[in-house]
């Protein structure tokens, strides 16, 4: 039996989908505990308002945080 090149295995094909719902996994958790919010923030403003001003990650952190304490019905805990 010869086995082609770029074949893949049933081996390889089980690993792939394991990595790629660990990767879901992950992605999912992040957003729920908002790790990425900063990053979607500076990204959303760079494409939707080009030249405008960015906050810093210490300032953006310092308004997200002032907004929940202002309204803590909207957060969970």
């Amino acid at each position: 039996m010869t086995v082609r090149q770029g074949s893949q295995g049933p081996a390889t094909t089980v690993r792939a989908t394991v990595v790629a719902g660990l990767r879901a996994v992950r992605w999912y958790v992040r957003q729920v505990m908002g790790d990425d919010a900063y990053a979607t923030y500076a990204a959303h403003q760079r494409a939707v308002h080009p030249g405008g001003v960015v906050l810093t990650e210490r300032e953006f952190w310092r308004m997200r945080h002032a907004e929940q304490d202002a309204n803590p019905g909207s957060r969970c805990c």
